[in-house]
């Protein structure tokens, strides 16, 4: 079963010419990227940023964070707690690499979507010169190349150019719809424990003018 995949990836290594290697590595590069993005991107607890927020706040409610957005509450909190003059500053550092990771691996996915189709031109390029050489020479059949060969060639790495692409850009345009939400919620946290920071000060203040 080894031997009959190893035969068959070498025989698209030949058919595919030296534009084959590239593309494969990219392949394993690129679904390794977005499987790490992925990851990346897991929000944690399916629960409201506010509820999230409410339920780390009580002692008995602060466990493991299982997601970005359920750790980012947590390093939040730690901030908030210090009370910090300005929190806002505090917490823009504090969830900056959380910001950070929802934006790993994209320029690497999006290179090699870009480069994919490219590559795969570069071997119709190839190929289509080969053909060309084989009318030239009048090879018109041979065991490895002349037309059949340059043709084939051409064709095959057009497809594997695409069938790379096609699937990265569909996956990485979904990954950039859920990185935008889980972003926009890392603003949410910031707004609402700001929010509550402030408001304890309001109400003495309020409380001070009655007593005046």
């Amino acid at each position: 079963m080894i031997n009959v995949l190893i035969q068959d990836v070498l025989a698209y290594f030949e058919v595919g010419g030296f534009v084959m290697p590239p593309l494969f590595l990219a392949t394993f590069v690129m679904w390794y990227a977005i499987g790490m993005r992925w990851a990346d991107l897991r929000r944690g607890s399916k629960h409201s940023v506010r509820e999230l927020i409410r339920r780390y706040q009580r002692p008995q409610g602060r466990h493991a964070p299982g997601g970005l957005i359920d750790s980012a509450i947590v390093a939040g909190l730690e901030v908030a707690d210090r009370s910090p003059p300005d929190l806002r500053l505090w917490l823009e550092d504090g969830l900056a690499p959380f910001e950070r990771q929802t934006k790993r691996y994209r320029a690497l996915i999006t290179s090699i979507v870009a480069t994919a189709p490219v590559l795969g031109l570069l071997g119709t390029v190839t190929g289509m010169i080969e053909t060309f050489d084989a009318l030239g020479n009048m090879t018109l059949f041979s065991q490895s190349g002349g037309i059949a060969g340059g043709i084939s060639q051409a064709l095959f790495t057009t497809q594997m150019g695409l069938g790379i692409a096609i699937p990265g850009l569909i996956i990485s345009r979904l990954l950039d719809r859920k990185a935008m939400r889980l972003r926009q919620e890392l603003l949410q946290v910031k707004d609402i424990l700001c929010a509550e920071h402030r408001a304890p000060t309001s109400n003495l203040s309020l409380s001070v003018r009655a007593s005046t």
